[in-house]
Parts: structure tokens; C-alpha cells; sequence
């Protein structure tokens, strides 16, 4: 017995020992990860945090089970009934292992795994608890219990938590100790009773006084949750919560906490019964209070009157939403459309013509695909827009040329080519979006391996190393050389020379590496020297993830070639919060979270080529970035640390965007009959895109802004009613400084018919003409589709501009051959914008002059009139004659 005694002590000391190591081992190398990138302190908050976590948790679990099922053995030895069990009783089996000290180590045992289930649970809640400790003020009461907006957001998700916790520990104890007592043998039915003895029965009934302590919290937490109920006319409390829920639940605290008390006091009063009455008072409450009395009040007080009594809920709600989502700060200015535009218009706003982007990211990025990966094992991952100040204020488009492993041959995915020799893609595309050469294609002003580049742009190390598809680890400075890029017929190869990664030199190392990535490679390789770095975390939402874990990141990173000819990702972060009172919870986008408060507070900077993160605060006043600012205090940066050239690319990010256009859709109405009747619903609008309909991208557009002076960058986007295809209105987010973050609606005339997407669409359908080229150029073995419309706001009008591209069933290169104009009643489908426009402007009646292709085409067709020697006197310019 004791040898094996000895070997389960064994077993289990190898299997805690190999649990700790590997613990240890994972957690070492991140360390090193984290003080790699002078956010050490960063990390050790965040151990700390779980660490305590943890252990509290776990030690309160231990104590409370073990002390209660110590005292119910103890009892139950004591009180052990000498009743003969039948043959047939499962106890008999159990018994014969349910004695000495193995009854000590069976409890033992299933005390330290609850416990540790117990303690992994609360480690979930790290972060609550953090903002718990250091949370700020709002500055916004809600109008119920006159709380700090504060509150709910940092503290009562701890209060629930401890709670339901709390109630899962009493609930897991009281099991126990049933099992113990059954065990024991405590238990006897005498005839048709059932007979518990006295320390038995007062020990269950204690236990019972913990558990409904702990529904009288829940029930006075319950108070609070008001706040977030979805009964009424709009999200929040109504009518029927406050005057008839909340005062069930006031009325069910108060009974659950006299319950008890009466259960804690039993042993002073004979009568037991007095329990079975409160306890009867108490379901008489919860179904006459909680579950009866409202629907009363809803069904002959509230829905006769729903308007009157709801109001003053809606406007709650209808304040409260606006402030969570940023919508109260939006300005709303009126957009007087009067369709009187003039080819000098156009003019005076050249720089936006100029920049109406005419290449769709999607066909975009298979045109790069197909030009500018020069080897099969790159990759473009994303085409963004992005503006800079060449000659002139420049709309690009641009990505990366990454190198995923995915992309070598699977003959070539050897060890030692997936980890040491690719270890990194190579330089940039870059195209205006408003030229097109000759043949169709982007006119690419930054190409090429080595790239070149036609514009003022310095481009000096171009290496990729973390980007959107750099998912393996790799070790750099080996005695291996690393692939560069290609020359030619021959490779360049090249030593990485920056700081990113962890220096893996030692033994000790290479072995908490081979280990953390299960890879034993890392541990034999004779690659590696003391300078060598294994690079890890290099997927930037994963990087940016792993070191700041309680932001929310947008979905598109962008590239950015920085004046310093190093390439650069910004990342959007956000705040956000799901217990933020009276806010209607959004649903779609940021990974269908279900918050109800979002902040676009941080700008993170991630170095393409070091790794190195940044994260920028560019909301200070955000309470919810304020609180992790107190956490962290060496993580986050002022937002005027950030370099020049990188503020000069900040842009509003489309996720927040697209969020608070959906928001605003309903809460522009600020009217709460108008909101009830849902009267002024918008909605963004459908587009037809490769012959789909879809719901509209917003898109950014350099532009001139009504009264404003010149062009800036903006993101916008078209609304219509709901199920309706007019425009109602536009709406934009200015990226560039001062005016960063501004958001403005521009509401349209209600009592004009102005053209949404899909009447566009509908009308360049009806024309002939350009619906039987379509038609044409699709069955001679090319597909032709069209690319997002744009519209264009011009003065006090709209451009509706659409690119069409041809692409060959072979080649899958889509070429961009014409382009589509809509003015007014006007449309017109010409190879280039410019010829678009001035047939436009032509029709309308609005140009006096003839432009030069358009002269040569007449003098084209004289001249097949003529004789021979008649055409050796016509003289050709290209200046147009006044007609």
C-alpha cells in the first residue's frame, strides 16, 4: 500500500512539475518577446493581474470547500447510522475504497481540480478587474439611479461576476457535502419520513443561507440590468421596468435577504415553519410582483398609452446611444442640389476630378496580382487608399508584396526554407487612382523588385517582415542567408541588420523556443550563432492583439511609405464597452461583439521591417482609454509623439464608420414620436457590383468640402430612405488635420427626386447604347463588369462616376476600358473620365467649346471627303475653334 502510495505521489509531482514547466517555459519566451519591445512592464501587469487572479479565487474556493465538507465528514462520523445496507446499494462498492486516509486524498484531489477550474475561470476576468481598480468617471449620469456611466462599465461586470461565481461556488459546496453525507450514511427514512439529524439539518441550512445571500445580490444587481432591458419601445428602461420591475425587484431583495437571515439564525427559534412561509412569501412575490404585476401594467396602462408613457424613455434612450456612438457630435448641414453645374465648374474642382478614384481595390489587387508579383511565392494580401503630396494632393492606391509560406512550392517547404531563408517579402505597388496607360492598365508609379518609383518618394529599406500574411516564425542572422528578392535570372540574398525578435543565443533559449513552438529543429539546428533572432508574433493584428489584448482592431491595416524610405502599418484601435446604459447595442461589424459604446482611441504604428508597435492616444477625453492609460502607463504615447509624415496618413477607419452610419440611420431621428413611428428610417444604400447588388462601401475621395477653400481627404457615403432607392442624403468623416474625427451629414431636399445608386444603375441599364457594347465586348470571351459607383459632390450636384473593366477568360488581368458619367439626365460611356465629362458637359449645352479628340474625329471624317490633293492643304490642331 505504501509503494503505491509512493508512485501516485510520484506520477502526480511529475505531471505538476511538467504542467509548471510548460507554463513556465511559454510564459519565459513571450517575456522576452514583450522587454524585446521595451513593454515589459506591459506584460507583468498583465501576469500579475491573472496571477492574483488566480489565487484568490482559488484560495477562496479551497477554503469555503474544504471547511464545509471537513465539517460535514466530521458530523457525519459522528453521527454515522449503524443501518444495514442492502447488497444491491452502489455504497457498497464505494465503501470498501471510503475509508482511512484515502477518503483524505479523494477530497484533496477533487478539491484542488474544482479549484483550479474555479481559479482559471476568474482568470477570464483580469481585465475587469484592472479597469475595476483604476476606472475613471464619464461624466454622464444615467437618469434611473443617477449613477456615474462609470459605473456600469467598470464595475458592474465585476459585482456580476463575483456574484455568479459566488453562486456556483455554493451550489458546487453544497453537492459535495449531500455527497459526503451520503457517504456517510447520515441519512434515514423512517416509514414514509425522512429523517436528517440536527447538526446535519443546521449545517444544509447554513448552506442554504450562503446560496440565497447569494440570489439577493443577483436580485439587487438585477436593478441595474434595467438599464440594458429591450421590453419597451427603444433599448433601456421603460415605463413598465421602472414603475413596475424595479420595484419587484426591490421587493424580492428585501424578502431573499430576510430569508437569510432567518436561515442563519435558525437555531433561534423552534418553529422552523416561519422558513416554509417566507419562503412561500417570496415565490408569491416573484410570481404576483416580478412575473404578473408588469404584464398588467404593460397590457392596460402602457399599451393604450405607449407613446405618452414611453417618451420619456425614448429620449433617454435616443441621448444615451448618440453619446456612446460619437453620433452627438456629428454636425448636420444642409445640401441645397440645384443640377446647375458647368464645365467651368469641373475646372475650378480639377484636384477632385483629378482624385475620383476609377480603380476598384478589387479588380485592383488581380491586376497587381498578376503584374507585380514577379515570383509565384509573393503575395498581395490587400490594396488600400491612402493620399500624398507629390506634385500635386494624390489619391494612391498601394500594398505590400509580401512573401507567405503558402505561396512556395510544396517541394520547396523545407524547414530550413520556410523559417531561415524566406523569411520576408519585398517593397511596394503604388498606382494614382484616377490614370489609366493606354492598354488599361494603372499607371504604376512605385514597381518593380528593387522598386522604382516616378514620383518623390524615398524607398530604402523595403523589407516586409511583419505584415498581414507573416504567420511563422523565422530566425534571422544565421549563418544562412536570407532571400532578398529576385535579379534577374539570379537571387539577392541578404543579413538581416535591425533589432526585431528575440536574440536566441544560449542553449538555454533555444530550448524555451523549440518548446514554446513544439518544434525541436530550433534546439538541433547548427544554423544559429550568438547573434541569430527568432522573429515570432509577426501577423500585425496578431502582434497588436497579443501586447494591448483589451483593444478592438479594425479590420483593414494599411501600408505607408514613410519619408524616412521605411515602410509602416497603422492599425486602428478601439475602446469599447457592452454595459454602457441606455446605448443600443450594434451588432454587425468588430466581430459581431454586440457593444454598445465604441471609441476610435488609439493609433497603433507598426514598423514593417523592426516590428517595432507604437500605440498613439489620440482621444485623450476617453474615460475608457483614461483608466488603461492608469494601468499601463508605459504603453500608450501622446498623439503628438507620432512623426509628421505618419499624422499626415491617419485616416478615419471605415469600421467605425460604417458602425456609426448604421447608428445614425436611427438616431437622427431626435423626435421621439418620429422615432417611435420609425417615420424618417435611412438605410445605406445597394449598389450593382459584378451584376450583384450589395450594401454600399463607404470610400475616401479627396475633395472640396461646401464652404471650404480647398481639397481634403475625406470618407463618405450615400443613405437613402428605408426601401427606397433615392438619396436622402451623404455623409462623410475629414481624415486630414486640424479637422480630423468631424463628422457632417449633408441632408438632401425631401421634395426633389435626386438619383441613389441603384436608380443610376438602372438608368445606364436602359441605355441602348451602352448596354449593347456591354453586351458585345461579353461574348467574345471576356467578361466585362463594372466597379463601384462613386458619387461625386460637385458644388451644389452630383457626379455619378462607374468604371468598367474587360477582363479575358485566359489572362485574368482586368483592364480598365471605359468610363461611365451620369449628370442630371445626362450619361455618357467614354474611354477616360476626362472624354466622359466634356461629352457631358457637351450635351447639356453647357460648353461653348469642342475638345481635340473630338475636332480630330471631325477632321478625320473631312478628310475621307476630300481628294487626295485637296487633304495635302487641310491643316490639323489640336485646339478646339469656338463654334
Amino acid at each position: 500500500m505504501k509503494r503505491n502510495r509512493k508512485i501516485i505521489s510520484v506520477i502526480v509531482a511529475i505531471i505538476v512539475a511538467f504542467y509548471l514547466l510548460n507554463l513556465f517555459l511559454n510564459y519565459y519566451g513571450d517575456w522576452l518577446w514583450f522587454n524585446n519591445l521595451h513593454y515589459g512592464s506591459v506584460f507583468s501587469t498583465m501576469i500579475i493581474a491573472k496571477i492574483v487572479s488566480f489565487v484568490v479565487f482559488f484560495l477562496v474556493f479551497v477554503l469555503f470547500f474544504s471547511l464545509h465538507l471537513r465539517l460535514a465528514h466530521r458530523r457525519g462520523q459522528l453521527s454515522r447510522q449503524n443501518i444495514y445496507l442492502p447488497e444491491d446499494d452502489p455504497r457498497q462498492v464505494i465503501l470498501q475504497l471510503y475509508k482511512g486516509k484515502t477518503i483524505f486524498w479523494i477530497w484533496a484531489i477533487l478539491t484542488l481540480l474544482l479549484g483550479k477550474f474555479m481559479g482559471s475561470y476568474a482568470v477570464d476576468q483580469w481585465n475587469n478587474f484592472l479597469q475595476f481598480i483604476h476606472a475613471s468617471s464619464f461624466g454622464i449620469q444615467e437618469p434611473i439611479f443617477h449613477k456615474d456611466a462609470g459605473f456600469y462599465v467598470f464595475k458592474l461586470p465585476v459585482y456580476q461576476f463575483i456574484t455568479s461565481w459566488y453562486l456556483f461556488m455554493v451550489g458546487m459546496t453544497f453537492i459535495a457535502v449531500m455527497a459526503s453525507y451520503y457517504l456517510d450514511n447520515v441519512f434515514s427514512s423512517v416509514g414514509k419520513g425522512f429523517q436528517v439529524l440536527k447538526p446535519v439539518r443546521r449545517h444544509l441550512l447554513s448552506l442554504t443561507g450562503f446560496f440565497v445571500l447569494g440570489i439577493s445580490v443577483s436580485y439587487f444587481l438585477k436593478l441595474y440590468n434595467i438599464l440594458y432591458s429591450s421590453h419597451g419601445a427603444a433599448y433601456g428602461p421603460s415605463y413598465v421596468d421602472v414603475h413596475a420591475q424595479i420595484p419587484a425587484y426591490w421587493a424580492l431583495f428585501v424578502v431573499s435577504l430576510a430569508i437569510t437571515l432567518l436561515l442563519f439564525l435558525s437555531r433561534a427559534f423552534r418553529k422552523k415553519k416561519i422558513i416554509l412561509y417566507a419562503v412561500g412569501v417570496w415565490v408569491f412575490v416573484l410570481i404576483g410582483f416580478v412575473w404578473i404585476y408588469p404584464s398588467i401594467i404593460e397590457q392596460y396602462v402602457v399599451k393604450p398609452n405607449e407613446l405618452q408613457k414611453e417618451t420619456p424613455y425614448i429620449l433617454n434612450n435616443i441621448k444615451l446611444t448618440r453619446e456612446a456612438y460619437g453620433l452627438n457630435k456629428i454636425k448636420v448641414k444642409p445640401f441645397p442640389v440645384d443640377d446647375k453645374i458647368t464645365y467651368k465648374d469641373i475646372e475650378e474642382n480639377r484636384n477632385t476630378i483629378e482624385n475620383i478614384r476609377l480603380w476598384d481595390r478589387r479588380p485592383l489587387i488581380q491586376t497587381y496580382k498578376q503584374l507585380q508579383e514577379i515570383r509565384l511565392y509573393y503575395d498581395f494580401n490587400s490594396v488600400q487608399v491612402d493620399r500624398y503630396h507629390f506634385d500635386k494632393y494624390t489619391e494612391v492606391a498601394l500594398a505590400g508584396r509580401e512573401l507567405p509560406v503558402s505561396q512556395i512550392p510544396n517541394r520547396a517547404q523545407t524547414w530550413v526554407n520556410t523559417h531561415l531563408i524566406f523569411t520576408h517579402g519585398y517593397g511596394v505597388v503604388m498606382n494614382p487612382v484616377n490614370e489609366i496607360l493606354p492598354n488599361g492598365m494603372p499607371n504604376l508609379v512605385v514597381k518593380d523588385i528593387p522598386p522604382t518609383t516616378t514620383v518623390p518618394l524615398k524607398l530604402k529599406q523595403m523589407g516586409i517582415y511583419y505584415g498581414e500574411e507573416s504567420n511563422q516564425f523565422v530566425l534571422v542572422n544565421t549563418t544562412a542567408k536570407e532571400f532578398d528578392y529576385p535579379k534577374g535570372d539570379d537571387n539577392v540574398y541578404t543579413s538581416y541588420a535591425g533589432k526585431g525578435g528575440v536574440r536566441i543565443s544560449g542553449l538555454f533559449k533555444r530550448l524555451v523556443f523549440a518548446w514554446k513552438f513544439s518544434d525541436i529543429k530550433i534546439l538541433l539546428t547548427g544554423y544559429l550563432t550568438n547573434q541569430s533572432r527568432i522573429m515570432f508574433y509577426r501577423n500585425i493584428t496578431q502582434r497588436d492583439k497579443t501586447i494591448a489584448p483589451f483593444l478592438s482592431y479594425d479590420s483593414q491595416p494599411y501600408m505607408v511609405v514613410g519619408d524616412d524610405g521605411q515602410l509602416y502599418w497603422i492599425h486602428d484601435a478601439y475602446t469599447t464597452s457592452n454595459m454602457f446604459p441606455y446605448s443600443e447595442p450594434v451588432t454587425q461589424n468588430l466581430s459581431e461583439r454586440g457593444f454598445n459604446y465604441i471609441n476610435n482611441s488609439v493609433k497603433v504604428v507598426i514598423n514593417a521591417y523592426n516590428g517595432d508597435v507604437s500605440y498613439y492616444v489620440i482621444n485623450p477625453n476617453d474615460p475608457i482609454i483614461q483608466t488603461y492609460e492608469k494601468i499601463y502607463p508605459k504603453l500608450f504615447k501622446p498623439f503628438s509623439d507620432m512623426p509628421e509624415f505618419l499624422k499626415a496618413h491617419i485616416r478615419y477607419p471605415t469600421d467605425l464608420f460604417n458602425i456609426q452610419t448604421q447608428m445614425y440611420n436611427v438616431y437622427h431621428m431626435t423626435d421621439p414620436k418620429v422615432f417611435y413611428n420609425q417615420e424618417d428610417y435611412w438605410q445605406v444604400p445597394n449598389e450593382s457590383y459584378n451584376n450583384e447588388q450589395q450594401k454600399m462601401f463607404p470610400y475616401y475621395i479627396i475633395m472640396r468640402l461646401p464652404e471650404t477653400q480647398k481639397e481634403e481627404y475625406i470618407l463618405m457615403l450615400p443613405l437613402t430612405p428605408s426601401k427606397k432607392d433615392n438619396m436622402i442624403a451623404w455623409m462623410c468623416a475629414r481624415c486630414d488635420a486640424p479637422n480630423y474625427g468631424d463628422l457632417i451629414v449633408y441632408s438632401l431636399p425631401k421634395d426633389k427626386l435626386i438619383y441613389g445608386p441603384m436608380q443610376v444603375e438602372a438608368r445606364i441599364n436602359q441605355q441602348p447604347d451602352i448596354s449593347s457594347q456591354l453586351t458585345l465586348w461579353g461574348q467574345q470571351g471576356s467578361q466585362v463588369f463594372k466597379g463601384n459607383q462613386l458619387i461625386i459632390p460637385i458644388k451644389n450636384s452630383f457626379l455619378y462616376v462607374e468604371p468598367v473593366y474587360l477582363q479575358s477568360d485566359q489572362g485574368k488581368i482586368p483592364e480598365l476600358k471605359r468610363v461611365i458619367v451620369t449628370y442630371n439626365d445626362h450619361i455618357e460611356m467614354k474611354k477616360t473620365l476626362e472624354e466622359a465629362l466634356q461629352a457631358i458637359f457637351n450635351s447639356s449645352g453647357s460648353q461653348d467649346t469642342l475638345s481635340a479628340p473630338q475636332v480630330k474625329d471631325i477632321v478625320n471624317i473631312v478628310k475621307t471627303s476630300l481628294s487626295a490633293k485637296a487633304r495635302k492643304h487641310l491643316t490639323i490642331t489640336t485646339k478646339p475653334p469656338n463654334i
